[in-house]
């Protein structure tokens, strides 16, 4: 992936954290606690100056009951569609 898609991934993520957050009326320390991370790299993954790793990912989007292809822009559908067996 080039360096300016990674960027573009990178700030569509930052957003949707926000935008999670904000929606359920959270503060960055309380998500943080809640998906057992330090607050200043929950901080910094909202700020997209740092990367999470996959297991931090994956630990985001069940906090929030989002998919991984949303966080990271891939889809514009937050939760599993509707009519899709899970695996």
């Amino acid at each position: 992936m080039r360096c300016q898609e990674m960027e573009a991934h990178m700030s569509i993520f930052s957003q949707r954290l926000i935008a999670l957050r904000k929606e359920r009326g959270l503060s960055q320390p309380a998500v943080a606690e809640g998906i057992n991370a330090a607050p200043r790299a929950y901080q910094n993954y909202e700020y997209g100056t740092a990367e999470p790793r996959l297991s931090t990912l994956v630990r985001i989007a069940d906090f929030y009951g989002v998919t991984l292809d949303y966080l990271a822009g891939r889809s514009d559908v937050p939760g599993p569609e509707s009519g899709q067996d899970a695996p």
